[in-house]
């Protein structure tokens, strides 16, 4: 066998064994499938190199129960941002988690309705161009304690 052989076949066989280790998505994927019972076609769209952190922090913040915010607080959250983007997909999916956690719909139509309280105060704020240093003094006013 000449050394050119020997070569090919150590990298020929380097290739191969790189070929079966499974690459972060395919480990992403499968964690993915262990925690939910399948893959969300939605999730199987994102680019292979997003999946793996997508993945890391909806595990790591979205579903971990000893975050500073309890479940029910960050699906009401992340409904009331759906709603001011606004994004249909976003919509639907916390509106649903947030019932999974024990949302009631009043609290769901609150969360709603104080992203749309939000949005109006900003865009007069913004749009009327209101004097901010002003504001921040209004603000600290408003903070004090009545007498």
């Amino acid at each position: 066998m000449t050394k050119l052989t020997v070569l090919l076949v150590i990298a020929l066989s380097a290739v191969a064994a790189a070929d079966t280790k499974p690459t972060p998505a395919q480990v992403a994927l499968k964690e993915i499938e262990g925690a939910l019972g399948f893959v969300p076609d939605f999730i199987r769209q994102l680019p292979p190199s997003l999946l793996p952190a997508f993945w890391e922090s909806t595990k790591s913040f979205e579903m971990n129960p000893h975050t500073a915010l309890d479940g029910k607080t960050k699906q009401l959250i992340g409904l009331a941002v759906a709603a001011a983007i606004p994004c249909d997909y976003c919509v639907l999916y916390h509106t649903e988690a947030a019932r999974a956690e024990g949302a009631t719909k009043e609290q769901i139509q609150e969360a709603v309705a104080m992203a749309a309280l939000t949005r109006e105060g900003s865009t007069m704020l913004n749009g009327l161009q209101i004097d901010k240093a002003q504001f921040k003094k209004d603000l600290e006013r408003l903070s004090k304690p009545k007498k």
